[in-house]
């Protein structure tokens, strides 16, 4: 079982790391869903984390709110995307929605474009297209090369585990295109009952090898 763990600024990883993570989904600002880490929380993450053999995804969001965005803000992740790449990070997490609720194609094939290399997580935007079009956003984030997705399987606020038959759903359609990632309110606690459930083998959460405090 993968453990990805999504930490705030790097105060918390080397607890985590010691705590069996194998993945980070390196952010700052949770309080807003996460944003993009500044260049020096980057170079110290990305080297701490590969001298103790864990991968590193970079959340490239440059603000919190929605996720339709302006040619700036997109101006603002294709750089983002190349600087964290010339770092060395293994991964980026990135996601861009249209005002009908449904993946902004062209942005998502510009940013893409600027990612190629990197494995690309598709964030919890995913949650915000309709249920009924979410097989068909699997789909086109498969033939575009989209590692993963990571989705909560319902509303924000709602818990996890009354969404896990929707997540099964998911996961079942998935297989054979690209990953699901069960996230948002998995933890140490309810870990093994989840993955059970949905026979997955990698989860992501905040909490998923325990509360994490910082020891700086």
């Amino acid at each position: 079982m993968l453990k990805e763990v999504c930490v705030e600024n790097f105060t918390v990883i080397p607890e985590a790391a010691e705590r069996g993570a194998a993945r980070v989904e390196l952010c700052d600002n949770l309080a807003v869903g996460g944003t993009t880490v500044s260049h020096g929380v980057a170079i110290q993450t990305i080297a701490y984390c590969h001298q103790n053999n864990i991968k590193v995804m970079s959340m490239i969001r440059p603000r919190g709110g929605n996720f339709i965005y302006n040619q700036a803000e997109i101006e603002m992740m294709k750089g983002d995307i190349a600087h964290l790449k010339q770092l060395g990070t293994d991964g980026v997490v990135f996601g861009a929605l249209n005002e009908s609720c449904w993946i902004d194609e062209e942005v998502m094939l510009s940013l893409l474009e600027e990612a190629k290399g990197l494995e690309v997580t598709f964030h919890m935007a995913f949650d915000e297209i309709k249920p009924e079009l979410q097989f068909d956003a699997i789909t086109w984030l498969a033939e575009h090369g989209v590692t993963r997705i990571l989705t909560h399987g319902g509303p924000a606020g709602s818990k996890i585990e009354n969404n896990l038959p929707r997540l099964k759903e998911l996961v079942d359609f998935s297989k054979g295109k690209l990953t699901i990632l069960p996230g948002g309110g998995i933890t140490d606690e309810n870990l093994t009952h989840i993955v059970n459930e949905l026979n997955v083998t990698e989860a992501h959460g905040t909490k998923i090898v325990g509360k994490l405090e910082s020891k700086m």
